[in-house]
């Protein structure tokens, strides 16, 4: 009878890790570029199938000084637990995009916007090795449906391990990888940011901040007194 049961337990236990294997397989599965924008070392824009059912208003014309001064209204902070806010207060905002990042992003977010269709959506991955070694990255996509920019971050300045490295992953459960920090972010001025959306992607430790932007109002406010 024990002989039994603990062989059902092996075959529930072998069901249940094929299951969670087939799930992570699914939502890890890595999205195929429909076309190539931009690519210059680990930096790279495309654009891909976008998963919203909703159509997007693609092709768009924006000109790059336009993404420029959309993207340097982006704002970024750390999240801090309730202890640590009410011992410092909450975390500096910072730029989500730097000006040399805003100068090889915009260029080619423009042009993407130029060849996108209503199905798809823009993905950009900025990446560079830092003065201690590891590797920076802020990634996100862009998108743009009738006076509203989507703008989603996943990364924002996270600085890692450059490279597969065995040392961020849990040894109790290989091949989960180890959560990024944790951040809000914003869109500046705020009068001009309709809603954010937060949220983690399923099986996976991906954050998502989703900035909806009215972008076309907040482009005629930043040009009568552009942002630094």
């Amino acid at each position: 009878m024990s002989g039994r049961k603990r062989s059902n337990d092996l075959r529930f236990t072998q069901a249940l890790l094929l299951s969670i294997g087939l799930v992570t397989g699914c939502a890890g599965t890595s999205v195929v570029p429909e076309m190539v924008i931009y690519q210059s070392g680990l930096n790279q824009v495309y654009l891909e199938k976008d998963p919203n059912p909703d159509l997007s208003s693609h092709p768009t014309s924006l000109t790059p000084n336009e993404v420029g001064l959309l993207l340097r209204g982006v704002r970024v902070w750390k999240q801090r637990n309730i202890v640590y806010r009410l011992l410092a207060g909450e975390a500096e905002r910072t730029r989500a995009f730097r000006n040399e990042e805003v100068a090889v992003l915009a260029p080619a977010l423009s042009r993407a916007l130029e060849l996108a269709s209503p199905d798809q959506r823009i993905y950009f991955h900025l990446s560079h090795v830092t003065e201690y070694g590891e590797e920076e990255t802020t990634s996100g996509w862009l998108s743009i449906r009738g006076d509203v920019l989507y703008l989603t971050l996943s990364e924002a300045h996270d600085r890692h391990s450059p490279g597969p490295d065995i040392s961020k992953y849990d040894r109790q459960m290989p091949n989960v990888p180890e959560q990024a920090q944790a951040f809000h972010a914003t869109f500046e001025p705020e009068e001009y940011l309709r809603a954010v959306r937060s949220g983690w992607r399923l099986l996976t430790t991906n954050q998502r901040e989703e900035l909806q932007i009215q972008y076309r109002d907040a482009l005629d406010a930043l040009t009568q007194s552009p942002r630094s």
